[in-house]
């Protein structure tokens, strides 16, 4: 077991137990107890953050080399992208949960000074990583993996969380601008995503899914799916603070419109990945930390369906943002325990293979 060998991808562990809290936050129904679960992932999640900094620091100070590997690994450089996703996550959690426990004032500075260190991340991981996979080319084209949206989506999630900042910003210029940024990361990442996706798509139609180990990823497809129709409606939602009558009525439009549409594909793209996931682990799922997408991607469909359920006031919505939510408490569950049965045993610290 080494720290030489612990990749972004362990990030990916802050992500799925951020969103736990974002997600039971969001729910429409809130039974007794629903809180203190969000309290206490929003805790966890907290908590790994500043021990994953600590480590990826201390990773720089002795092994000065081991981020340059990463970034040239084929597979583990697409993973960057998650350590700007869960400092979005864990401040985002911490205005809608973590509040609660500090104060409103302080949280909200929290959840600014982590949106606007997430959000440069994310920008530049949505240039470097894919501008270095496309300078660099790795030989032989590889089976379909759901990874390679990692460095697209952060910009994304900047969106959806950065429009919950906007009506605590003091002016109305400040509010409008913001708005608009988020806006523009939202298309940015939305139009880089379906990009993606299509490769995604197009290279399991000649390929494959790829090794078992792979199959994970491929929920990360319902990442940018999810995430852009909760942050389409946070938008619209924050709009009347920030933008005029008609551009309010048009960003209700299109949360309705876009909303619903995209729903009914991430409802598809569900089914898929269950099918597939489950015939897989009929043969073999081996676990590593790629499992890990079974979490974030399936709670911002919880946000999704919770956003779209405050929007139509239909119950079906609110049904759906239940029982998905029970799935992500499960898989969040499952996950937890085989990662730290995993770590203690040593098997997820070792060098990733160049081959997927």
């Amino acid at each position: 077991m080494s720290l030489r060998h612990a990749g972004p991808n362990w990030f990916a562990a802050v992500m799925g137990t951020g969103i736990v809290a974002t997600a039971a936050a969001s729910l429409p129904v809130q039974p007794p107890g629903l809180h203190v679960l969000a309290v206490i992932a929003w805790v966890l999640a907290s908590t790994l953050l500043v021990a994953l900094l600590c480590a990826a620091t201390l990773q720089a100070i002795r092994f000065p080399g081991a981020a340059l590997a990463h970034l040239r690994h084929p597979v583990m450089r697409n993973f960057y992208g998650a350590v700007p996703m869960a400092v979005l996550v864990v401040g985002s959690s911490t205005l809608l949960v973590g509040s609660s426990v500090v104060g409103e004032a302080a949280a909200v500075g929290v959840d600014l000074a982590l949106w606007s260190a997430g959000t440069v991340l994310g920008l530049a991981t949505a240039i470097v990583v894919p501008y270095y996979g496309l300078t660099r080319p790795d030989g032989e084209p590889r089976p379909a993996f759901g990874g390679w949206l990692m460095p697209v989506v952060p910009p994304m999630v900047s969106a959806a969380t950065g429009a919950l900042l906007v009506p605590y910003l003091p002016s109305s210029q400040a509010r409008e601008t913001l708005l608009l940024c988020c806006y523009a990361m939202f298309g940015m990442s939305l139009i880089a995503s379906l990009f993606v996706i299509s490769r995604i798509c197009g290279r399991i139609q000649h390929h494959g899914v790829g090794p078992a180990a792979m199959v994970p990823t491929l929920w990360i497809v319902l990442g940018p799916l999810g995430q852009s129709i909760t942050a389409v409606n946070l938008l619209a939602k924050a709009a009347p603070s920030a933008l005029s009558e008609p551009q309010v009525a048009a960003a209700d439009a299109l949360a309705s419109f876009y909303g619903i549409t995209v729903w009914g594909l991430a409802l598809l793209w569900l089914a898929i990945a269950v099918t597939v996931t489950i015939r897989t682990a009929r043969v073999h799922l081996p676990f590593t930390l790629t499992w890990w997408s079974f979490t974030f991607p399936v709670g911002t469909l919880v946000t999704a369906a919770s956003a779209l359920a405050a929007r139509t006031g239909l119950v079906g919505f609110s049904v759906a943002a239940v029982l998905l939510f029970v799935m992500l408490a499960g898989a969040w569950v499952v996950v937890t325990v085989r990662t730290g049965y995993g770590l203690a045993q040593g098997h997820l610290l070792v060098a990733m293979p160049a081959q997927p």
